[in-house]
């Protein structure tokens, strides 16, 4: 387990890599057993699914239960993930070691005005709620253990990354546990410092929307120039999932691998120019800024 200047302890999964540029990385095949943590889920969407699909996959020791108020998601979640299912969240949350909000930030409200009573002191409550800070969730549940996560969209094929942190109540026990339920999802970062969150919701958060824009473009001009459409999204989608695990995994920057591709006067050089006269780093860097001001201006009002 390492460290550095931004107070993040950093755990990787499902790579072979120990070592990485001067930071310990813990071995990604060592599963830390729990003695079945009972976890109760406030809402069964698409990214609460993902993990409780992660945590069985992993075989960790957890009950699940899932406050659902949709009848028929209340169906696949029982049927398709083996959980036990309730359409009341007070009766879920009952003997939980782990409640998980995995509500939409316009619900939270609601939510807490039905749990604030329900929950004891004992109990974690994990937040994935994107742009709601600790504070504001400890005020409106009346609660001081609390984890925040921010996972992302490549969770639901266990590729995501997990930017996490925790209020200094919750045991070590817990917190070994939430890495280890975020770790079968891919990789997790847990910070000492909440803006961190922030800023991971703005950037890896929000990033797949930006890959997925850049993979658009490959591909659509890759039409233009004469492909078929299913060969150039497959081309450029390719491209850019080896890219990055070329650069994970040998652990070189990214300007050292861009000049490994870059011949001096070739077509690489010449489409990183067009690249560089049309702003995309600052495009970029607008973009992650623009998503963390909003960010910040939702959490405003919560």
């Amino acid at each position: 387990m390492g460290s550095d200047s931004a107070g993040v302890r950093i755990i990787e999964s499902r790579v072979d890599l120990h070592h990485h540029r001067g930071i310990l990385l813990t071995n990604p095949n060592q599963i830390t057993r729990f003695s079945n943590m009972r976890i109760a889920f406030i809402g069964g969407g698409v990214m609460a699914q993902a993990i409780i699909a992660g945590v069985k996959d992993a075989g960790l020791d957890a009950s699940i239960i899932v406050g659902e108020p949709f009848e028929a998601r209340r169906e696949s979640l029982k049927n398709d993930l083996g959980v036990e299912v309730t359409s009341n969240n007070r009766e879920a949350v009952a003997g939980a070691d782990i409640v998980v909000l995995s509500v939409k930030p316009q619900q939270l409200d609601t939510v807490a005005a039905e749990l604030k009573t329900a929950l004891k002191a004992r109990q974690t409550v994990l937040s994935i709620m994107a742009g709601v800070k600790m504070h504001s969730i400890g005020l409106k549940l009346g609660h001081k253990k609390l984890v925040r996560v921010m996972p992302n969209t490549p969770a639901q094929i266990r590729k995501g990354i997990s930017a996490w942190t925790a209020s200094d109540d919750v045991d070590q026990a817990t917190l070994d546990f939430v890495g280890s339920m975020l770790r079968a999802i891919g990789d997790e970062l847990k910070f000492s410092d909440e803006k961190n969150i922030d800023i991971a919701t703005a950037l890896s958060g929000s990033g797949p929307g930006y890959v997925y824009v850049f993979i658009e473009a490959l591909a659509d001009v890759g039409v233009e120039l004469g492909l078929s459409a299913h060969v150039a999204r497959h081309l450029a989608s390719q491209t850019v999932l080896g890219s990055a695990a070329l650069q994970r995994e040998s652990g070189k920057h990214p300007a050292e691998l861009r000049n490994m591709v870059t011949s001096p006067g070739g077509t690489t050089a010449a489409g990183l120019a067009a690249l560089e006269n049309g702003g995309i780093r600052a495009t970029i860097a607008d973009a992650v800024r623009t998503a963390f001001e909003r960010g910040e201006e939702l959490a405003g009002g919560k």
